[in-house]
């Protein structure tokens, strides 16, 4: 059992070594000067006619939420249809669904889909 603590270790190890060199390797090769153009913000090639930093609705965010949510439902539906044969399994997927669909339905509820 301790072999597989130091497997994981190692990796990590690993895997931090390899995000230093690369950070350090990226500080060294990279151009340093900093011009004002470069600071603009890029619109398909039109200038820019507007700063960039202005506040969005929260609604956006709301939207982004709700994507990210059911995003990641499909991601957990997926093994779970392959493994259906077990029912302890399709019980736990149900139980997921329903907790995903009890939080739409209380967004939905909340007004958060409204388009305003």
């Amino acid at each position: 059992m301790l072999e597989e603590y130091v497997t994981v270790a190692v990796f990590t190890g690993v895997v931090v070594v390899f995000s230093l060199i690369a950070l350090v390797f990226s500080k060294l090769i990279r151009p340093s000067k900093s011009e004002p153009e470069k600071r603009t913000v890029y619109e398909c090639g039109e200038k820019p006619f507007s700063d960039a930093w202005h506040q969005f609705s929260v609604q956006y965010y709301m939207y982004a939420i709700l994507f990210v949510i059911f995003d990641v439902e499909i991601l957990f539906l997926y093994p779970w249809a392959i493994k259906t044969q077990n029912t302890e399994i399709f019980a736990a997927g149900l139980l997921f669904l329903f907790i995903v669909f009890a939080g739409l339905v209380y967004e939905w509820r909340k007004g958060a889909l409204e388009w305003q």
